[in-house]
């Protein structure tokens, strides 16, 4: 394990030059102290848990200290936001403060949100608060533990630095971790900027760094083309199944590897919503739940647009064209296992839409309910089940098919059953008021809550002793929390 100042620096996207980013030093946070500190992130860059606890922590990323071989660096990108183009977006709050390889060789930026203006700030002031912090970091670690494709939280650091919102709050940094930050928007900007120089500047890097398995294919572009679409495709299938709502699937949010990051008013489904709108200020319902598979093709479309210098129409239509086969491909395969399933019946899509309809009408909780029905026997686990919903006679009948399917599956060991549903059916999801709570309790100075929430949410599937309170259906005041951009 190696102590912060072992790290070995290789800062290859600063390399690219000033067309791609700016140099810009963090502006520090008065009085920082640590909030929460992720071990399974920081493995990932080889160090030792115990250095969070030391002041020099805190000093590097709030922006008070920084290793001499870290180039900061503020990207420039445009996107796609609510449907609506802005042709210049960019770090406005964050910074690439470097890029480490550690000792398996992977290569890990390190992103300090909440570091202060930039150029890219436009009339923010390029601070992040105390809540939108702790939730980023509380995101990025729980879907990770879920197997869902994410950036990663390393920290967050709080402050007594003032930060105006709706009131005044105090500011925090939470440093991310991914192989890169590339979005669909950095290839839209040097696209509709006219830049070809930069912008084969620009694929090139992506496909030499990040899809090297592609530089063997006959088109090269292309096949980078395709796998984003893959990747993409099985990330919104693990949205969708377990019930992730992103908020704002700008095309300035949307990775260029197929990782979920950029959180915001991000949500998890407590009752089943098809119809779900996570952030507030999303009046016309453009991100809703069942919109994020439709909008994620709408998104892969204008990156698509962003490569027609690289890759012909037609080649580019085709590829598009996996998008939902795989989606589909991918999302009933997960929902299969969460219903207890190993094997394929050409009726399974209408068992799960079936089900989901019946959960909506009777606003059933989504998580619990895939827990519960892998506790016990199917015949038993429906009977159970049957008094969350109001059309008895629906249920009754959608049971009927499923204990019949869970029969012709031909698995009947149920311990093997329990075992198995409860690998894929977490227990612990990162629901708001959870998040709430912890927060309630952070701005007032106790961390320990987050700290607590965290290593509940890193192991989601197991029954952690103690813990049933993280476990149960939100309050009604917790279902009815308003989620903006800004927090």
């Amino acid at each position: 394990m190696k102590a912060l100042d072992e790290l070995t620096f290789d800062n290859r996207f600063a390399r690219l030059g000033d067309a791609f980013s700016t140099h810009v030093l963090p502006e520090p946070l008065d009085e920082p102290r640590l909030v929460v500190a992720s071990n399974a992130a920081m493995a990932l860059l080889d160090l030792d848990p115990t250095v969070a606890e030391t002041p020099v922590f805190a000093e590097l990323f709030s922006g008070h200290k920084l290793w001499a071989e870290a180039e900061p660096r503020a990207m420039v990108y445009s996107g796609h936001q609510f449907g609506g183009y802005t042709p210049q977006l960019g770090d406005g709050r964050g910074l690439l403060l470097g890029e480490v390889y550690n000792e398996a060789g992977e290569h890990w930026d390190l992103h300090l949100k909440g570091a202060g203006m930039t150029p890219y700030s436009r009339m923010g002031d390029g601070r992040a608060v105390l809540r939108s912090s702790i939730r980023e970091f509380l995101a990025s670690e729980a879907l990770h533990a879920l197997g869902i494709p994410s950036s990663r939280a390393l920290c967050v650091i709080g402050s007594s630095t003032p930060v105006w919102r709706e009131k005044q709050e105090r500011g925090a940094m939470v440093l991310r971790l991914a192989p890169s930050h590339i979005r669909f928007g950095h290839f839209e900007y040097f696209y509709y900027t006219k830049k070809p120089e930069q912008q084969a500047e620009l694929a090139e890097h992506v496909l030499s760094l990040h899809y090297p398995e592609c530089k063997e294919q006959p088109e090269p572009y292309l096949a980078t083309f395709r796998e984003i679409v893959e990747r993409n495709a099985e990330m919104i299938a693990k949205w969708q199944a377990y019930g992730f709502c992103h908020g704002v699937m700008n095309t300035d949010n949307m990775s260029i590897l197929g990782i979920t990051f950029d959180f915001g008013p991000f949500a998890f489904l407590d009752d089943f919503d098809a119809h779900f709108i996570c952030n507030h200020s999303d009046h016309e319902g453009r991100y809703s739940f069942s919109n994020q598979v439709p909008i994620g093709q709408w998104n892969l479309s204008a990156l698509a647009q962003a490569l027609t210098p690289f890759i012909s129409v037609d080649a580019l239509k085709e590829a598009l064209g996996l998008y939902l086969p795989l989606y589909q491909a991918h999302y009933l395969d997960l929902m299969r296992r969460r219903l207890g399933l190993t094997t394929a019946e050409d009726d399974d899509q209408k068992l799960v839409e079936r089900l989901l309809k019946l959960m909506q009408n009777s606003g059933v909780d989504y998580t619990l309910f895939f827990r519960r029905l892998g506790d016990e026997s199917a015949a038993m686990a429906v009977a159970k089940l049957r008094d969350d919903f109001v059309d008895l006679a629906g249920f009754d009948a959608w049971a009927e098919l499923y204990k019949a399917r869970v029969e012709r599956d031909g698995n009947y060991n149920e311990k093997q059953r329990r075992e198995r549903m409860h690998a894929v059916n977490p227990l612990y999801i990162l629901r708001n008021y959870l998040a709430q709570n912890a927060i309630a309790a952070a701005e007032s100075g106790d961390y320990s809550e987050v700290q607590r929430l965290h290593e509940v949410l890193s192991k989601p599937f197991e029954e952690q002793a103690g813990m049933e309170q993280y476990a149960q259906r939100p309050p009604d005041w917790g279902k009815h929390l308003e989620i903006s951009c800004s927090s």
